[in-house]
């Protein structure tokens, strides 16, 4: 599939009557009267994998300490931690620049009632750890939380700088030391991340772009300093004119929670929910996934769909992530929905082999002539003696890529707080030049670091 062919399965799936009108309900729902507002282009600076501290240290923050004009920052969770310390500094830099400048730089944080929150300066210490206002006067700082009962929870991690530059990392401000991914992304596509900043989380006054002269991109700094804590693996890739599609997939009230012996319910028709089905159901040789959960269902079957028809399937995952939110949200656990998987990938195997195939399964293409091969890794951090600096401890990492073509990166997990209730957002892009680099990327950051659960040619 191609950026045209994702939109049209976009649009295709909303001109259903009843998707429509389950999209229209949604917040924001720009692109349900025209999908192909969606398709767009990316010119790709570079790539890193690391901790979330490194990637904020030496990829994040010293590009926001290049803002002239305005930087916006949203993320889900905000802690006290080396992240929001490194933050903090670049705050009190941009705001010594914005006073020997003479003029105000807006930043605008959104960390996760559809109004939201907006916090006064003086709750800026105690609430999250920032430095006064009276260190701050050169920045119209403004922050917001929106977060909608029960499970609706704003998970996209994105930070615009200027209006001209995206860096799409997939870590929150925490603690935590977890294997990450960021994406450095310049040209249309900055675009779609404005508009859609603008159609939810922006209020009236904030919807005026500010008043700034475009750099060319040889300008631009590639934000890559020298950090006590370095990423693990970095690509410079230095590609323009990537065919891309922006996959925003808005938040529900409504988990849609069905009984055990119940069929799953559909998911909602969001396009990363569409995308992503849509790319497992015309995969050809193989489907890449790197996350921290698989427990939506409909994924689940649509790995299953295609492991069938001969699709070999590759996924990294954690064993003990996040249990008990896990349960809450699925009712169920990783661990239990690998086991299927597993299960029933060998149920395919054995019918493939046997007289249980019937004819019409074979024609139709249910079971294949060969079933696809079928690995699973669980993530696991090095042991002491192999480490160097900071290890990640779990993977946090959301990156599906498909026929080696086509990858997706952002903030959607494939559990079902994802797929069903949570707001995420992520891009696809169209390049096999740029799968090739991101997976280089990946393989060496990953070096030492998982652990093989299961693995059909060695019959594990």
């Amino acid at each position: 599939m191609d950026a045209t062919e994702l939109t049209k399965a976009i649009r295709s799936q909303l001109s259903n009557a009843d998707s429509s009108q389950r999209a229209r309900n949604d917040s924001p729902s720009y692109w349900t009267s025209d999908a192909e507002t969606l398709q767009s282009s990316s010119s790709i600076g570079d790539i890193s994998f690391g901790t979330g501290h490194s990637i904020y240290s030496s990829k994040i923050t010293p590009i926001i300490e290049q803002a002239c004009h305005e930087v916006i920052l949203v993320t889900c969770f905000w802690a006290h931690s080396d992240t929001s310390s490194i933050l903090n500094d670049s705050l009190r830099k941009l705001a010594a620049k914005a006073t020997e400048m003479g003029k105000l730089i807006r930043k605008l944080f959104h960390p996760p009632s559809l109004k939201g929150k907006t916090y006064s300066p003086a709750s800026w210490q105690s609430a999250f750890g920032l430095p006064s206002a009276d260190e701050l006067t050169g920045l119209d700082l403004q922050i917001k939380s929106i977060f909608v009962l029960p499970f609706s929870v704003m998970h996209p991690k994105f930070i615009i700088i200027d209006r001209q530059r995206v860096l799409l990392p997939s870590c929150n401000v925490s603690w935590e030391d977890w294997f990450e991914g960021c994406m450095d992304l310049s040209g249309p596509i900055v675009d779609q991340f404005v508009r859609f900043f603008q159609e939810f989380w922006a209020e009236e006054s904030d919807m005026r772009p500010p008043p700034y002269t475009v750099t060319s991109k040889a300008d631009q700094v590639d934000g890559q300093q020298s950090s006590p804590v370095s990423p693990l693996a970095v690509r410079r890739v230095d590609m323009s004119g990537v065919p891309s599609v922006f996959l925003p997939s808005p938040h529900h009230w409504n988990p849609q929670i069905r009984m055990p012996w119940q069929q799953s319910s559909k998911p909602p028709p969001t396009p990363l929910n569409i995308c992503l089905l849509s790319l497992f159901a015309k995969a050809s040789d193989h489907i890449f996934i790197q996350t921290p959960n698989i427990t939506a269902q409909p994924v689940l079957d649509a790995l299953l769909a295609a492991l069938s028809r001969g699709v070999n399937i590759h996924v990294v995952t954690s064993e003990k992530l996040m249990v008990l939110e896990q349960l809450v949200t699925a009712g169920t656990t990783n661990k239990r929905c690998m086991q299927w998987l597993i299960s029933q990938h060998r149920q395919l195997l054995d019918r493939q082999g046997s007289t249980l195939a019937s004819p019409g399964e074979l024609e139709s293409g249910m079971i294949g002539k060969d079933v696809g091969a079928l690995k699973i890794e669980y993530y696991r951090p090095r042991t002491i003696q192999d480490r160097a600096g900071s290890e990640p401890v779990q993977s946090h990492l959301k990156l599906t890529v498909v026929d080696d073509r086509i990858a997706v990166h952002g903030s959607g997990n494939m559990d079902r707080a994802s797929w069903y209730t949570s707001q995420e957002l992520g891009v696809a892009f169209v390049s096999s030049e740029l799968v090739s680099t991101i997976k280089g990327a990946l393989v060496e950051a990953m070096q030492g670091r998982s652990e093989v659960l299961y693995d059909s040619s060695g019959q594990r």
